[in-house]
Formats: structure tokens, C-alpha cells, sequence
């Protein structure tokens, strides 16, 4: 059971199963909506359990994917791409958003995006674009 919230603690989660590795993003909408770049774990839709969805705003990223965040705090939590076949979508999670254990960050996705202003030297694979 893996167990997190936003910063303010209106939007609480509870994942039962396992998680994906975590994937750190440094598309410039990741960066924009993160401040910095976004890592995050995944699961089924079907086993991410949300108390507080009332305070849950998705914005609609690009035409394939959108985003959730806590309407009071602003904390960005969720992304989901838009066209998931029905029974298998898939949400990413924050990795900071967890009070509980996530897996080991795996790898770097659209590096090739990434600003000059810092360099990535945990020797984990790099990706230009998705991996």
C-alpha cells in the first residue's frame, strides 16, 4: 500500500499494487508545470483510491495528455494521457507527493529538453525524447 497527499492535504491518495519505477521528465511542460522537472511513478487508475477528488482540477496539457493539481494548494500530483484505452488507463504519480517508499528513479526522458542551468549526474540512462 503505498500512501501520499498534497502539500495542504485536501487531495490524499492510496495506491494498492505495485508502482513503476520512477521516470524523471524534462519535457518544458513538465518543467513549466514542476519548476524544475517532473519525476513520477505510475499504477492502474483502477488501484489509485483518492479522498478529496472534489479539490482535483485536470488541465488539459496538449491534445494527449492533462494534468492534475489541488485546486487549494496548487500541488501538481497526476498526469494522465488522454487516450487510454478504457479499463487500462494509467496515471503517473508525483514521486515527492508520497509519504511511502516509491522505486528507484530508472531513467531520464526528453533530456534533449532540458535548460542549460543544470547537468544530470546520477548515471542513470538519458533519453533525447520517450523512452
Amino acid at each position: 500500500m503505498h500512501k501520499g497527499s498534497c502539500l495542504c492535504g485536501d487531495v490524499r491518495f492510496t495506491i494498492s499494487g505495485p508502482l513503476r519505477s520512477v521516470i524523471a521528465c524534462h519535457c518544458s511542460q513538465c518543467r513549466k508545470m514542476s519548476g524544475h522537472f517532473w519525476a513520477s511513478t505510475s499504477a492502474p487508475a483502477k488501484a489509485i483510491e483518492v479522498e478529496g477528488y472534489t479539490y482535483v482540477r485536470w488541465f488539459k496539457a496538449s491534445d494527449h495528455a492533462c494534468r492534475g493539481f489541488c485546486v487549494n494548494c496548487g500541488s501538481s500530483i497526476f498526469w494522465k494521457k488522454l487516450d487510454q484505452p478504457a479499463g487500462s488507463e494509467e496515471w503517473s504519480v508525483a514521486a515527492g507527493a508520497f509519504e511511502t517508499e516509491v522505486p528507484a528513479l530508472h531513467h531520464h526522458i526528453y533530456v534533449g529538453d532540458k535548460p542549460s542551468y543544470y547537468e544530470i549526474g546520477d548515471g542513470t540512462p538519458q533519453f533525447e525524447g520517450s523512452d
